[in-house]
């Protein structure tokens, strides 16, 4: 059994209770501890996690395909231990995934998840606008011991329609995750291209995800942006990002 929790907010603890496996981001192990001698290994994943070899190979493939891919190690405790894990000093958010509720994150993202989660890419199947508007890496919770941990830089927002209804519009290049019921939770999305952006008179905000308040979900976005998304200018300078 694994349990998740966060330190400092920059550093994410598992606390291991007889022995589990754990899906890691490589290279994100910074300590540990445990009775006796050490009793966890670490593993490379070459085609990431599936039901059989078949499967890993395809949900490899799309992952490359859609530059969704994660290099993922796997974690082998057998026994009691604590671990830690972190990346480049971001902040680390944990979330436990209820049964049959979907997180939708972006790969880079991701820190760590446990078994139980299922893991696959899937398309949002809306269109190509931004250069993360393709595909998404999803977790879905299949019984009470789904933890996630993810990345964000700085501290993260989350806004959230579930009581209110409200629309919730959103920087692709922002968001880190959403989170809501499988097949009800993905974005539109939404540009405003014109002839401003050909003379280099744009806003910098040319397209958005956008959730109306029909559909209930949690986003996390975090106070930066990814260098991504349409640049359609006369203008040689590169597009501003926060």
């Amino acid at each position: 059994m694994l349990y998740f929790e966060t330190v400092n907010e920059l550093t994410l603890k598992v606390t291991c209770k007889g022995g589990g496996i754990l899906y890691s981001k490589a290279g994100s192990f910074i300590g540990g501890e445990s009775y006796g001698n050490k009793n966890y290994t670490f593993e490379k994943m070459m085609l990431g996690p599936g039901n059989g070899a078949v499967q890993a190979a395809l949900g490899q493939l799309v992952r490359r395909f859609t530059g969704e891919n994660l290099p993922l190690m796997k974690v082998t405790m057998n026994g009691d231990s604590v671990t830690y894990y972190a990346n480049n000093s971001q902040h680390v958010v944990v979330y436990k995934l209820a049964v049959g509720e979907t997180m939708s994150v972006e790969s880079e993202n991701i820190l760590a998840f446990t078994p139980d989660c299922k893991y696959e890419v899937r398309f949002l199947g809306c269109g190509v606008i931004s250069q993360k508007g393709l595909a998404t890496s999803t977790l879905t919770g299949t019984n009470d011991n789904c933890y996630v941990a993810f990345l964000t830089d700085g501290n993260p927002i989350v806004l959230s329609n579930m009581q209110s209804g409200n629309t919730i519009s959103v920087d692709p290049d922002s968001v880190v995750c959403w989170t809501g019921q499988m097949g009800h939770c993905d974005p539109q999305i939404k540009t405003d291209l014109s002839w401003k952006n050909l003379i280099g008179q744009h806003s910098g905000e040319s397209y958005a995800f956008e959730w109306m308040g029909s559909q209930p979900v949690s986003v996390v976005i975090q106070p930066s942006e990814r260098l991504g998304g349409i640049q359609v200018s006369m203008d040689s300078n590169p597009m501003y990002r926060r």
